[in-house]
C-alpha cells in the first residue's frame, strides 16, 4: 500500500473513532470545534498559504458543520460560515485575489439595499434583528467573499481531491455518530416524514444535505483514487453506510442532490475519456451501482417499504400527498408575492420571516434561497442570482477540463432550492467551481 493510501486509511479510522468518542462523551465535540479553528489558524499562518492551506482548512470546517451542530460543538450556530470568512480573508492577505473577480464584488454590493431596508423595517420589539439578519446574510456574504478568493485561482486537480478528502473526513465522523445514535428503526420510523430520530436528533434536511455530499465525494474517490483493492473496498463500504444513513433521515433533497452530482460527473467523464478509460470507469460503476442498489433494497426492508413511499411522495398507507415539497411551496409563493409587490428593492432582509410570523403565527424561515433573494432583495436579488448562475459557465470556456465544475454548480443550485443557505456547504462548494484547475498532477 502506498503512503497516500495508508494515510487516508489512518484518517478514516481516526474519524470513525472521533464519532464514537463524541457519542459516548459529548463535550469532546466542543473541544473538537475549537481545535479545528485554532489549528487551522496555526496551519495557515505557518505555511503562509503556500499550498492552498486556506481551502484545505475551510473544506474541513465545512464538512464538520452539521456534526458540530448536532452535537452542540459550535460556539455559535453560524460559526462555520464566520470561520470560512475568516480563513478566506487570511487567504486574501497571504495570496491576494484576482482583479477580475468584479462580478462577486458587485454581488456583495447588490445585497446592501435589501439589508438597509430590513434593518429599518423589522420590528425590534418582536424579533432578534441581529440574529435574523445574520441568519439570512451570513450565507450570501460567505459565498461572495469565498468566490472572490477562488476566482481563477490556480490549483492542481490532485489538490482538489485532497480538499474533498478533508471535507469527507468529518462526514465519516457524522456517520459513525449516527450509527450509534439511531434507535431501532421499527420504534421510530412510523411514517414518511423527515425523521429527527434517525438524524442525530438534528434537522434531517441539513443531515441529508451533508451525507448526500459525502456520497458524491466517496464516488469521486472510488473513480479516481482507489488504487488498490483494500481502498476500493473501504470506499464502497463507506459509500454504502453514508448512503444508508442519508436515506433513513427521510429527507429527500440531500440524497437526490448527491445522486444528480454522480450522474453529472459520469456524463462529463464519458464525454472526455477514451475507450480504455470508459472500460475502467464501467468496472468502477459496477461496484458503486451494486452497492447503492443493495443499500436501497436494504433500506426498503428495514423501513417496511416506507422509504419507497417517501420518495414516491406517499404517506404511510400509500396515499399520494397533496404537497410534493412538504409545504415549502407556501413559503415560496409568499416570497414571490413579495417580489411582485416590491419588485425593485424587495421587502428587506428577514422581513419575510416577520411577515410569515404574522400570517401563520410562527417563525418560518425560507427553504429556498432563490425565492428569498427575489422577495427580500427584489431586482437587486435577481441580478445577484444571474451573476452567480452565469459566471461559472463563462469561466468554463477557458477551463473545460475541470471535471467537477458542473457538479459543484449543481450542488449549489439544488441545495439552495431545498435547504436555502442554512449551512456553509453551498456557498463554499459553489466558490470551488471558480477555480482554475490544472490536470497534470491528477
Amino acid at each position: 500500500m502506498d503512503k497516500k493510501s495508508s494515510t487516508y486509511l489512518l484518517y478514516v479510522v481516526l474519524h470513525i473513532l472521533l464519532g464514537i468518542g463524541v457519542y459516548f462523551f459529548t463535550p469532546i465535540s466542543k473541544v473538537y470545534g475549537i481545535l479545528i479553528f485554532l489549528f487551522g489558524i496555526y496551519f495557515v499562518v505557518k505555511n503562509k498559504n503556500a499550498n492552498n492551506e486556506v481551502l484545505m482548512v475551510a473544506a474541513y470546517i465545512v464538512g464538520s458543520e452539521v456534526f458540530l451542530r448536532m452535537t452542540d460543538g459550535n460556539p455559535n450556530y453560524e460559526f462555520t460560515k464566520y470561520s470560512v470568512i475568516v480563513f478566506v480573508l487570511m487567504g486574501m492577505f497571504y495570496s491576494g485575489f484576482s482583479k477580475n473577480a468584479i462580478p462577486y464584488w458587485l454581488f456583495l454590493v447588490l445585497l446592501i439595499p435589501g439589508l438597509l431596508i430590513g434593518v429599518q423595517s423589522l420590528d425590534i420589539h418582536r424579533l432578534n434583528i441581529r440574529n435574523l439578519i445574520a441568519f439570512n446574510m451570513s450565507g450570501p456574504i460567505c459565498l461572495g467573499l469565498t468566490s472572490i478568493y477562488c476566482f481563477n485561482r490556480r490549483i492542481q486537480f490532485s489538490q482538489i481531491n485532497k480538499l474533498l478528502m478533508y471535507m469527507l473526513l468529518p462526514i465519516i465522523s457524522t456517520t459513525a455518530y449516527l450509527i450509534l445514535y439511531t434507535p431501532d428503526l421499527r420504534e421510530v420510523v412510523t411514517g414518511t416524514g423527515s425523521n429527527m430520530d434517525t438524524s442525530g436528533g438534528f434537522g434531517p434536511n441539513q443531515v441529508s444535505t451533508i451525507l448526500g455530499l459525502g456520497v458524491f465525494i466517496l464516488f469521486t474517490r472510488i473513480v479516481f483514487l482507489s488504487k488498490n483493492k483494500l481502498i476500493l473496498l473501504l470506499n464502497v463500504f463507506l459509500i454504502v453506510n453514508v448512503a444508508y444513513r442519508g436515506l433513513i433521515t427521510f429527507s429527500r433533497g440531500g440524497m437526490i442532490t448527491g445522486g444528480v452530482l454522480i450522474l453529472v460527473l459520469i456524463v462529463f467523464i464519458y464525454l472526455n475519456i477514451n475507450k480504455t478509460g470508459k472500460y475502467k470507469l464501467s468496472l468502477m460503476l459496477f461496484f458503486v451501482v451494486f452497492g447503492l442498489l443493495f443499500t436501497w433494497f436494504y433500506t426498503e426492508q428495514q423501513t417496511g417499504g416506507l422509504i419507497g413511499k417517501r420518495y414516491a411522495n406517499k404517506d404511510a398507507v400509500g396515499r399520494k400527498k397533496e404537497s410534493s415539497f412538504s409545504g415549502r411551496e407556501v413559503i415560496a409563493e409568499h416570497e414571490i408575492e413579495s417580489f411582485i409587490k416590491n419588485p425593485i428593492f424587495g421587502i428587506g432582509v428577514a422581513k419575510g420571516t416577520e411577515e410569515r410570523m404574522e400570517i401563520f403565527g410562527e417563525t418560518i424561515a425560507s427553504h429556498n434561497e432563490i425565492t428569498r433573494m427575489l422577495g427580500e432583495h427584489g431586482l437587486f436579488g435577481l441580478f445577484g442570482l444571474l451573476i452567480l448562475f452565469v459566471t461559472p459557465f463563462i469561466l468554463y470556456l477557458n477551463n473545460k477540463k475541470y471535471l467537477y465544475l458542473f457538479c459543484f454548480v449543481a450542488f449549489w443550485l439544488l441545495t439552495i432550492n431545498h435547504a436555502a443557505m442554512r449551512t456553509a456547504s453551498p456557498a463554499f462548494i459553489y466558490a470551488l467551481s471558480l477555480l482554475k484547475v490544472k490536470l497534470d498532477e491528477a
